[in-house]
C-alpha cells in the first residue's frame, strides 16, 4: 500500500491507495524532473494531466506546478511531488512516469496500464 496526500487549508490527509492505483516516477524521470525544477529555481513539483486532443481524444499534459488546489490528488515518488487534479486522476491512476533518450530526442514516457489504444505517431491515447 503506497499513500496520496489530499491537501486541504488546515492540514494534510493520507489516505491509503493500492500500488496500482498511485502515480509514480522512474529514478531517470525523477532525476530530470529535480534537474529541471533547480535550473527554474522555484516550483512544488510538476501537475500531470490529460487533454482533449489528437486523433485517439486524449494526451498527456506536464508542466511545472507552483502550487496545488485543495482538490487536487498529490503523490510523493523518489522525492518528486506530482499534482493531479481529480478529472485526470481518473485517466492516469497507476501511470509511471519516465524519461527516455532515444537518438537526439528525449522526453517522458507514460507507461499508463489504461490505455486501450492509441494512434499512429504516438501522440495521444484513449482509455
Amino acid at each position: 500500500m503506497g499513500y496520496v496526500q489530499r491537501w486541504d487549508r488546515h492540514k494534510i490527509n493520507k489516505m491509503e491507495y493500492s500500488l496500482n492505483s498511485m502515480i509514480s516516477v522512474t529514478e531517470k524521470a525523477a532525476k530530470h524532473i529535480r534537474s529541471q525544477l533547480e535550473q527554474r529555481g522555484k516550483g512544488v513539483g510538476i501537475r500531470l494531466g490529460v487533454k482533449t486532443t489528437g486523433c485517439s481524444g486524449l494526451a498527456y499534459v506536464i508542466e511545472f506546478a507552483d502550487g496545488h488546489n485543495d482538490d487536487d490528488n498529490v503523490f510523493l515518488d523518489k522525492g518528486i511531488t506530482l499534482i493531479i487534479n481529480p478529472k485526470s486522476y481518473v485517466y492516469l491512476k497507476g501511470t509511471q512516469v519516465d524519461f527516455a533518450k532515444e537518438g537526439i530526442n528525449e522526453g517522458f514516457k507514460f507507461n499508463n496500464p489504461n490505455v486501450k489504444d492509441t494512434c499512429g505517431c504516438g501522440e495521444s491515447f484513449n482509455v
